[in-house]
Parts: C-alpha cells; sequence; structure tokens
C-alpha cells in the first residue's frame, strides 16, 4: 500500500506535511526524488513568480532607504534566486531527515538554478555526499532561450547520498539479443554460452570493488565460499573457519588495498550464494578460482551520467495512454524514473520512495511500474498541492477540461490521484502475473482532531465546551491518522476492526495499537469491553509494548474508566490513553 498527501489551500506549505512525517518515517526512507518548479515564474503546477520586483529586493538588501540609494552595488540579479532558494531550503532540510543511512535524493533541475541548488544541498548533506549530477539528453532539437546563445538540448539531476560511504555504484538491467549485445555493450564482446537453464553471458565478478562495503560496513556480506568442481557444490563459512570439507577449494573474500580494512564483500548473501549457485560461474586462474555471475536475458550494467534517448514527449505520451490525452504540462517520462527509481533502490523489503512535488504523479506510476517489471515491493510517498485549474488560464484549460469531463475536483491533486488509479489498473492488466500491490490511501491535510483551549470571556460556557476533546465532525479514520503520525506508526500500518461489546475496536500494526473512539461507554460496558480487548490483545501477541485508545468524553463517570484501565492493566496493556 503506498501514501498520497494532500495540502489543503490553508496550509499552502509543504513542509507542514514533512514535519508530519518525521516520527513515523524519519530514517528510513531510500529515496527521494524532486521535479522542483523551476525558477522561471510560468511554470503550470506552481505558478509562483519567484522573481521579486528590483524596488523590493534592493529594500531588503539594505541597498535603498526612504526610496534613495545607499550603496553603489545595484546588482540585481540575487532578486530571482533568493525566493526560491528559500523556498527550496526547509524542504530540502526535512528530507534530508527522512533518508535512511544509506539513502539519496535527486532533484531535477534546469540551468538557472542548478549551481546555486548544489550549494544549497551542500549546505545540507555535505560535499563529501555528493554522488553526481546526472544530464538527462531530453530534447535533441534543442530548445533557444532569449534569441542568443546555443540552443538548450537537456536537463539535470543532481544526487547526493546521506552517508556516501554506504552507497553502491548505481546499477541498472538492460536487454540483450540472443548472441548480439546491445549498444550500451559494443566493444566488450562478451561470449554467449550456454547451461541447463538456457544462455548466458559473464559480466561482473561477485566481489564488490567498492571497498567501502567490506566487514565493518557489511560483515553479513564478508564470508570464505566453498567449491567443489567435481560436484559442483557450493557452501559457506565464516572467514575464520579452519576445517575445510574433502574435495571442496576455499574461496575467500578479496583483500582490501585501502589499508583500513580487510576484506571486500560480496555482492550475494550466504544465502543467495548457496540458493542460486547455478546462476555462478566458477573460473580457474592458476591455483585460484574466480567467481562470475552469470547474466540472463538481462544485462547489469552502471547507470551513466548521461541519460539519452528519453525525451520530455515521453512524459506526455505516457498520460495520452491513461486520458485519451495530456492535462499537465512536461510531465517526466516513465522512462527516465523508472530508470532512477532502479538504480537508486537495492531490492530490500518495502524501501520507501518519497516525491513531495508529486505533480503529475510520474514518481508513484515509475514506482508502481518498475515493481511490476522485477517483482519487488518498494512504497511510495507521494505530496501534492491541490493547486485549482480553471479554464480561464490558458495553460491549465486541459487539466480543467479532463477535470470537468471524468467528473474530479478541479485541482491538480485530483487529477493526480486519478493518474494512479489508472495507471495501477493499466498495470495489473498488462501483467496478469503480477501480485503485487497498486492500491494507496489519500489523505488531506487539515488542522488537528484534538481540540485546542480557545478560552472566550464566558468562561463557565468554555468549560462545558471542552469536555468534548475532539473537535466535531471528525470521523474515526481521522483520529486513528493522527494517532499513527503521533505516536510514530507507518500510515500503512494494516488495521483490523472487531466489534467487542457493540463497540468497534482497532486493532493498529498487529496490536501495537489498539483503539476505541465510541462516544459511550458506560460502567456495565467497561467489563465486557475490557475483557474482549485483552482476548484480543493475546491473540495477536504483538512483539512491542501496545497503546490502547480511547475518547475521555466517553467514559460515564470516573469508575467507567478506572474500572476500564485496571482490567486491561492486570492482562499486559499498561499504556492505555484516552482523547
Amino acid at each position: 500500500m503506498h501514501n498520497l498527501l494532500q495540502l489543503t489551500p490553508s496550509a499552502c506549505v509543504v513542509q507542514t506535511i514533512l514535519k508530519l512525517l518525521q516520527k513515523s518515517y524519519a530514517g528510513k526512507v531510500k529515496l527521494i526524488y524532486i521535479d522542483p518548479p523551476y525558477n522561471t515564474g510560468k511554470d503550470f503546477v506552481y505558478p509562483d513568480n519567484f522573481q521579486d520586483g528590483i524596488r523590493n529586493y534592493l529594500e531588503l538588501t539594505g541597498q535603498v532607504e526612504g526610496g534613495a540609494k545607499v550603496s553603489s552595488n545595484t546588482e540585481a540579479s540575487g532578486r530571482f534566486h533568493t525566493d526560491w532558494l528559500n523556498m527550496m531550503y526547509p524542504r530540502l532540510k526535512l528530507a534530508h531527515q527522512l533518508l535512511s543511512q544509506d539513502g539519496v535524493i535527486a532533484v531535477s533541475i534546469d540551468h538557472n538554478e542548478v549551481s546555486n541548488l548544489k550549494l544549497l544541498l551542500i549546505g545540507l548533506f555535505g560535499e563529501e555526499n555528493f554522488v553526481n549530477l546526472l544530464v538527462w539528453l531530453n530534447n535533441l532539437k534543442g530548445r533557444q532561450i532569449g534569441g542568443s546563445g546555443a540552443a538548450l538540448t537537456h536537463e539535470f539531476i543532481l544526487v547526493f547520498a546521506k552517508n556516501i560511504e554506504s552507497i553502491d555504484t548505481f546499477s541498472i538491467e538492460v536487454e540483450w539479443a540472443k548472441a548480439k549485445m546491445p549498444s550500451a555493450y559494443k566493444g566488450f564482446n562478451y561470449e554467449v554460452l550456454r547451461d541447463a537453464k538456457g544462455e548466458y553471458v559473464l559480466k561482473n565478478q561477485l566481489y564488490n570493488t567498492n571497498s567501502a562495503f567490506n566487514e565493518v560496513t557489511r560483515p553479513n556480506l564478508v564470508f570464505n565460499i566453498y567449491y567443489d568442481p567435481a560436484t559442483g557444490e557450493v557452501r559457506t563459512a565464516d572467514v575464520d573457519e579452519r576445517s575445510v570439507p574433502p574435495g571442496f577449494h576455499v574461496i575467500a573474500p578479496h583483500a582490501c588495498s585501502d589499508g583500513r580494512h580487510k576484506h571486500h564483500a560480496w555482492r550475494w548473501s550466504r544465502a543467495k550464494v548457496e540458493n542460486e549457485s547455478d546462476d555462478l560461474e566458477f573460473v580457474k586462474s592458476g591455483s585460484e578460482y574466480k567467481i562470475f555471475t552469470k547474466v540472463r536475458g538481462h544485462a547489469t550494467t552502471s547507470l551513466k551520467d548521461l541519460i539519452a534517448d528519453v525525451s520530455t514527449n515521453e512524459g506526455e505520451r505516457d498520460l495520452e495512454a491513461l486520458f485519451e490525452e495530456n492535462p499537465f504540462s512536461y510531465p517526466k517520462p516513465l522512462t527516465l524514473l523508472r530508470t532512477l527509481v532502479q538504480a537508486m533502490t537495492t531490492g530490500e523489503k518495502h524501501e520507501i520512495i518519497v516525491d513531495f512535488f508529486a505533480g503529475s504523479g510520474s514518481t508513484a506510476h515509475a514506482v508502481m511500474a518498475q515493481n511490476a517489471d522485477d517483482g519487488l515491493e518498494r512504497r511510495f510517498v507521494a505530496v501534492q498541492l491541490p493547486e485549482p485549474v480553471s479554464t480561464d488560464a490558458r495553460e491549465q484549460q486541459s487539466a480543467a477540461a479532463v477535470c470537468e469531463k471524468l467528473k474530479l475536483e478541479q485541482s491538480i491533486a485530483a487529477l493526480t490521484a486519478e493518474r494512479l488509479r489508472r495507471a495501477g489498473a493499466r498495470i495489473k492488466a498488462d501483467n496478469p502475473l503480477f501480485t503485487g500491490d497498486t492500491g494507496f490511501r489519500v489523505y488531506k491535510l487539515d488542522q488537528s482532531n484534538i481540540r485546542a483551549w480557545q478560552p472566550t470571556d464566558n468562561l463557565e460556557q468554555d468549560l462545558v465546551d471542552s469536555v468534548e476533546h475532539i473537535v466535531p465532525g471528525r470521523s474515526e479514520q481521522d483520529v486513528l491518522t493522527e494517532i499513527l503520525l503521533k505516536l510514530g506508526l507507518d500510515l500503512c500500518v494494516p488495521i483490523e476492526q472487531r466489534h467487542i461489546a457493540g463497540k468497534a475496536v482497532h486493532a493498529i500494526g498487529g496490536g501495537v495499537l489498539m483503539a476505541c473512539l465510541d462516544t459511550r461507554i458506560t460502567v456495565q460496558d467497561a467489563e465486557p469491553l475490557a475483557l474482549g480487548i485483552a482476548d484480543w490483545y493475546a491473540a495477536l501477541a504483538p512483539a512491542g509494548d501496545t497503546t490502547c485508545v480511547f475518547r475521555d468524553s466517553a467514559f460515564e463517570n470516573d469508575e467507567a474508566k478506572t474500572n476500564l484501565a485496571a482490567i486491561l492493566e492486570q492482562h499486559g496493556i499498561h499504556h492505555v490513553r484516552s482523547l
């Protein structure tokens, strides 16, 4: 299950969402990709004009007082960058906190701000964590700007790591024909071989050539491999293991030459080496053996810093395939984003990809499409302003027309959600064997469900009003979502519901959180409700401590509340909270 988060018009700041996500997702996000509004003043999705007026700029920078110049330096260029960078800085600072230690951020940008954005990212991530400046060749015809100079054919993608020592080489898979390697492999002259499983080529040795992956950083990937050439059997053992089975050769991990570590790590785990040994080739070199991986059907190659053969027009065709027309301007193509998703994630279960400038939803669509292709279980969190669209604005007419045709709310966020619904259905239809998840939950940012104390001149009435702590009109789902965020639980955590003593009770995350938000709990309800919750808790047997939450105003009196809490305490639920 994935998440699409919308900001209400009253919130107006993406960083509010990023702050709310901190407790649940800080240090857990593998990849953040964003395509922020370029600093042109004409962007469709984010139509803010970041170019400040020269008069206001001079006043803000202290170069004018009372209308008179007080400085001979009236350089105006800074006004074109300041507001844009101020918009980006808090978002990127919060994004840094979301990334895992082996996480990366990739930011699309054009020539106007690439140098300033790189300096901003260096300030937040550190110069040592700069990974790449990718060049995306998106328009071979070229695009003339200002009528002078060379025509523009490309954009950039800045890539920074949370900790560059924790990331590996970015790799992608490319297809190859039976006896003819694709253009990416020309000059390598690979020999096509055959075994019981079919044709293959040998490309890479099994060990990781990056010395940053060693017995300290990846101890689980440093071990001896035992190989019996007579039977083809493969086993693994600790590097300090002294006993060698008869007939087996010991292939130790490669020695590091960095002077700080002993061994390079293998690229495969112990289990994979033993279970998939028929995809390894043991080649004798003198008295030693080298281990190569067999490449079948697809070949793995490093991601290059020049991404070609992916035009901007592809993004438009991606949308036309879903809507029969293109409601967005310059959407990023799926091919580009799938390449980034594939290269910058490792395949570990439920890796999270975040895009907080979701726009047309290309990133989220790419995550689902790539999952269908390689069978992995990546998840996305997409954040998008419900930017209204109108037929009055020429650049928004297509979007507004599609919203009207499909009877959607006239906003970018509504179109984003509809695109993902259609993309999920198309992916399922095109990949009947794919059993992965293309569903997602949509959340909208609002004020807290918990009523704040707002005193007036009538204290007596204020006290009466404050008895009910939940804002009127809020649903149980609204309150549960806020509890998830405040307790730091994943928004996609499974939620089960049972009726106990006539009350709806929710078990979240296998019983880590249990909640009954019924509006009425009497003295007679307390015991059967508590015992029913305790029985369910025992059956779920959660690994950690359980928190049980109720509405404070729901209890008939203190006796009902005290009895219920005491029974739950007796059955091992020690954290009972009321809202």
